[in-house]
């Protein structure tokens, strides 16, 4: 099992109180020989459409010393955990939640706002 971060209560209850209902902690995403774990997965019913829209979170903190090792690292097991949940949940969402500060400190950058735009 993975080890939780430092944020992973506060990005689950900011999940929660925007509406959505947490279904796994960790969620296990399966594809072929591989069995990878992002932290959370939640769905909320979309109440126009009774549709259930459903997204994985992986939850980072940017602690080492080189915030592009972490960047590194972080956009690698995104975009892996991404392709295959097109190939086996195409309709999940996958997300990358890191604190404001870490937020603001790395991700504004213009060469990091290419990378995930």
């Amino acid at each position: 099992m993975p080890k939780l971060d430092a944020h992973h209560e506060a990005v689950k209850n900011a999940l929660i109180t925007d509406g959505w209902t947490i279904t796994d902690d960790p969620f296990t995403i399966d594809f072929e020989n591989a069995t990878l774990f992002a932290d959370l997965a939640a769905e909320r019913t979309i109440a126009a459409q009774k549709e259930n829209e459903q997204i994985a979170v992986e939850i980072k903190m940017f602690g080492s010393k080189s915030a592009y090792d972490d960047l590194e690292k972080a956009f690698g097991q995104y975009q892996v955990y991404r392709a295959f949940l097109r190939q086996i949940e195409p309709t999940r969402e996958i997300f990358l939640a890191v604190s404001t500060e870490k937020y603001e400190k790395i991700l504004t950058h213009t060469s990091v706002k290419f990378l995930v735009t």
